[in-house]
């Protein structure tokens, strides 16, 4: 299968591309700039130029290709406007779907298992994204399926690790914020959740999607159903060598910054039915293990 991934040359996108290599797909990879090109053809990937703002270079690949998985989105960081990510998101999903409307070509997009954060009980593929902006993607998704295009969504875990590549990640930032504030820190009692999945088994949840997934099938990319935030304190306090310590809810954007709101969030999230659709089983290390041994620390 020829295969057009956008963010292929990302964190995630990267694992992905070697995943659908390594199964024997053909890869085609957006790159916007000629570093990320550079980096594509190295690894055996057709290039393929254009970004996500511009729209015509996402349908064209997509109609070139016999599916796609869209891994691309604006990076989350201090100048981020993550509304507009989000609507640049859900626009690029239309379009990419519309050049895959009449056919059987797969479309995998990707979400986020935080979207569907419930009170009281652990989340399930079935409960729909019902918070924040990027439920916008969600609901394209859910539009083109009504016009009979094959496309399905991976809810991907709040952290996605991997301590030998992530340079980026929620964990290099908790990492940098502790060594400049002298503790390592949480919220109230930190008793709030993360989901965790190694960004390899991801890549693996993305390539049975593309190759297994039903039209509208959701998917949790969900390996630790929830972490306590405190264990992630610990652990990176451990690292360290650095005290941890809990921060008042008034004063977590004083200490986080923009990672604030992900601090605080509770994700518990089950992917017992992915497993079971699909057959996926991850298999590399859980995130406190990760932080603990996976390169994160020095």
């Amino acid at each position: 299968m020829k295969v057009f991934v956008t963010g292929a040359t990302g964190f995630v996108g990267s694992a992905v591309v070697s995943e659908l290599l390594g199964a024997g797909h053909e890869v085609v990879g957006l790159a916007r700039s000629k570093a990320a090109a550079e980096s594509l053809t190295a690894a055996g990937v057709e290039v393929h130029a254009g970004s996500l703002e511009d729209l015509a270079s996402l349908a064209a690949g997509a109609a070139g290709a016999d599916g796609v998985v869209h891994v691309a989105f604006t990076n989350v960081s201090p100048t981020t406007d993550y509304a507009t990510a989000a609507r640049a998101d859900a626009a690029a999903i239309d379009v990419l779907g519309d050049a895959l409307v009449g056919t059987e070509r797969p479309l995998v997009v990707t979400s986020g298992s935080a979207l569907v954060s419930v009170s009281g009980r652990i989340a399930t593929e079935e409960d729909p994204a019902s918070w924040g902006p990027r439920v916008m993607g969600e609901e394209a998704v859910h539009a083109l399926v009504e016009r009979g295009v094959h496309a399905s969504i991976v809810r991907l875990a709040s952290s996605v690790h991997d301590g030998q590549a992530d340079r980026r990640g929620f964990v290099p930032r908790l990492l940098a914020i502790a060594r400049e504030k002298g503790v390592s820190a949480y919220v109230a009692d930190g008793a709030n959740r993360w989901t965790g999945v190694h960004r390899l088994d991801a890549a693996v949840l993305f390539r049975l999607a593309l190759e297994q997934g039903e039209p509208g099938g959701v998917y949790h990319g969900v390996a630790d159903e929830g972490v306590p935030v405190r264990q992630v304190a610990e652990a990176i306090g451990a690292g360290l060598g650095l005290p941890v310590v809990s921060v008042r809810n008034e004063d977590a954007i004083s200490h986080f910054g923009y990672l604030a709101p992900f601090v605080i969030l509770d994700d518990w999230t089950s992917s017992e039915q992915t497993r079971a659709r699909l057959g996926w089983r991850p298999e590399r290390v859980g995130l406190i293990a990760d932080i603990e041994g996976g390169g994160y620390l020095p």
